[in-house]
């Protein structure tokens, strides 16, 4: 087992599912998880991208392309909240081993074009998911040659985008996209998952060190912001039941307190720049499939999918409740509804429960074969 280091950490080591025993084939295990390791991360410029909300610049994309060479087809997989492209569960030994795998990282996650990276970048948070699905549609067709997705699948916020992608992309008789699988995601951001993330970034907002935003040209890092912004977050990650059964002692923590508080620089939020979560929170509130179909409902937005789709939401998630999930299915023409079974709250969904992760391979293997 890993050496122990509080919520924040744990919330991007669920994406390698390093802190599981035993380790999971094809799983990318990383030493520092401060940062991803960069292997294998290429990049794509996009001249003059333009954004939803306006501005228009250059812009890069980062992406890592696994087994290129498949002629069964290609799969799409974007990053999510806290995760980065070699954090990212990509199933390639697996359910999808035989396929082409794209891992692609949002705008705003600090790899592709992000407020971190970009001093050009849009700085009004106004950044929303169809900017992410232009760029990463872009990069497929005009970079990769991709004519068509077997699969879109995304876990929380690269759920969201799954669903962005089958309202975009995955109508008609012939569409780009043939699958998604959201994975503890949903199509709009419901009223209570919009009022939980005010709770940590409110947090950050509030530090002295964060400074109204001017940590940068103050020279500093809002150290004191991101580890509240943590703590604010640790609640929410997993279940009631989750600690009922006291199972940070299956992550390394001692007690309640060592999980709440690890040791100043052991947490995973503290290597994250202040302005790319707030902008990534920002877009993740703003998420309703609506806005680019539909005719601004999102119910209609769905009813318009012909893809099929297959909803996977954690039995005992905060975010994206099983009851959301439930609902929206109904209104796809093509829709599967299968919950994950697990007290491992939302993180279940990225790998943290080692069943839920043996249980999600095995059905989006089953998914993936279905005519």
């Amino acid at each position: 087992m890993t050496n122990f280091s509080g919520p924040s950490a744990t919330f991007t080591r669920i994406y390698t599912t390093s802190f599981i025993k035993p380790p999971f084939k094809g799983t990318l295990h990383i030493k520092d998880f401060k940062m991803a390791d960069p292997n294998g991360v290429e990049y794509y410029t996009i001249p003059s991208f333009q954004f939803t909300a306006g501005a228009q610049k250059d812009i890069k994309v980062a992406y890592r392309s696994f087994n290129p060479t498949s002629t069964r087809g290609t799969v799409l997989i974007p990053t999510c909240y806290g995760g980065r492209i070699n954090t990212t569960q990509n199933f390639t030994s697996g359910a999808l081993k035989d396929y082409h795998v794209v891992v692609a990282a949002m705008l705003g996650n600090g790899e592709s074009s992000s407020p971190s990276n970009d001093p050009d970048f849009p700085s009004d948070y106004s950044l929303r998911y169809q900017d992410c699905i232009n760029a990463h549609y872009a990069l497929l067709t005009d970079h990769l040659g991709v004519k068509e997705l077997e699969a879109v699948i995304g876990f929380s916020m690269g759920g969201q985008q799954a669903y962005y992608w089958s309202v975009m992309h995955g109508s008609g008789s012939s569409p780009f996209v043939k699958r998604a699988v959201v994975i503890c995601g949903s199509a709009k951001t419901s009223g209570h998952n919009y009022a939980f993330l005010e709770g940590p970034t409110s947090a950050l907002i509030a530090s002295k060190d964060y400074d109204g935003g001017k940590y940068r040209q103050n020279g500093v890092k809002p150290t004191e912001g991101l580890r509240a912004f943590g703590r604010a977050y640790a609640a929410w990650l997993t279940s009631p039941g989750w600690f009922r059964q006291e199972l940070w002692r299956e992550v390394g923590a001692k007690s309640l307190h060592d999980w709440l508080h690890p040791p100043v620089g052991k947490s995973n939020f503290e290597a994250w720049d202040a302005e790319d979560l707030l902008v990534l929170a920002r877009m993740w509130q703003a998420g309703d499939v609506g806005s680019v179909g539909g005719g601004g409902d999102y119910r209609e937005a769905l009813r318009g999918v012909s893809a099929k789709v297959l909803v996977m939401p954690g039995s005992t998630d905060q975010y994206f409740p099983v009851e959301d999930g439930e609902a929206e299915v109904k209104y796809l023409r093509n829709g599967v509804f299968d919950p994950l079974v697990s007290c491992w709250g939302h993180i279940a969904g990225g790998g943290a429960d080692k069943e839920g992760l043996r249980w999600m391979d095995r059905r989006i293997g089953e998914f993936m074969r279905e005519e």
